[in-house]
């Protein structure tokens, strides 16, 4: 019997910066609207740092690969239902000695209640009204998580929720203020240190921060499975 080692995949982006964080609060909150913390506006682009570090199957090595990327909001159209959307062109390029080359287009749709985003044709729910500590929504709801042959099992039943909000936040060496957190999942699937079992790990945390947007963003999909193989 021999026993094969099967790392699906493993993924971790850090955007803007993971080397350090802290956070303080900063003033107490009332009534805060998620489109202060999601602005749209044709024009409107921000740039973001990301290292991804990609478990390697078949091995136990890793690697990290970093590159840049940016944002751009578009002209206003609707959506697949008609609704006001905007078109979000995304750029990429190694570093700023680059230029930057159309990568991806994506697609944000503000309603009263949440921001919407859509992506590889996945539909998040970004953020929900209200505002408030521990305030949770399925965030993963529009996803096809159950069908059959889904490869997104993984994303179901998330619950986001937030915490920490209106705080002060260092993310390397930028300060930013009023921001809030929402936590998506923190899941760790029978155990990691043992390599002859299976075990998986599913993390999603984003910061956004008001009038800016998306600051930070860690999310994690790490899933190894073990076959046998009988002689």
């Amino acid at each position: 019997m021999k026993l094969f080692k099967t790392f699906f995949w493993g993924l971790t982006f850090f955007v803007i910066g993971f080397f350090f964080i802290g956070c303080n609060k900063t003033s107490e909150y009332k009534t805060l609207s998620v489109h202060d913390y999601f602005p749209l506006q044709s024009g409107k682009y921000i740039a973001y740092q990301l290292d991804s570090l990609v478990y390697i199957p078949f091995s136990t090595r890793d690697t990290t690969i970093s590159y840049q990327v940016k944002y751009e909001a578009d002209s206003l159209l609707a959506d697949n239902i008609g609704r006001p959307a905007y078109r979000i062109y995304r750029y990429i390029r190694k570093n700023s000695s680059q230029s930057w080359l159309s990568d991806a287009t994506f697609m944000a749709t503000p309603t009263n209640l949440q921001i919407e985003f859509l992506e590889n044709n996945l539909r998040f729910i970004k953020l929900q009204q209200p505002i408030n500590e521990g305030i949770s929504w399925k965030g993963n709801t529009y996803i096809d998580t159950y069908s059959a042959n889904s490869s997104l099992k993984y994303l179901d039943n998330w619950d986001y929720f937030y915490s920490h909000i209106n705080e002060s936040c260092w993310i390397q060496n930028f300060q930013y203020e009023n921001v809030i957190t929402v936590n998506q999942r923190d899941e760790i699937i029978g155990n990691p240190d043992d390599p002859n079992s299976y075990s998986e790990i599913n993390f999603g945390e984003e910061k956004y921060a008001k009038g800016i947007g998306l600051i930070y963003k860690k999310f994690t999909h790490n899933q190894v499975e073990i076959s046998k193989k009988f002689n």
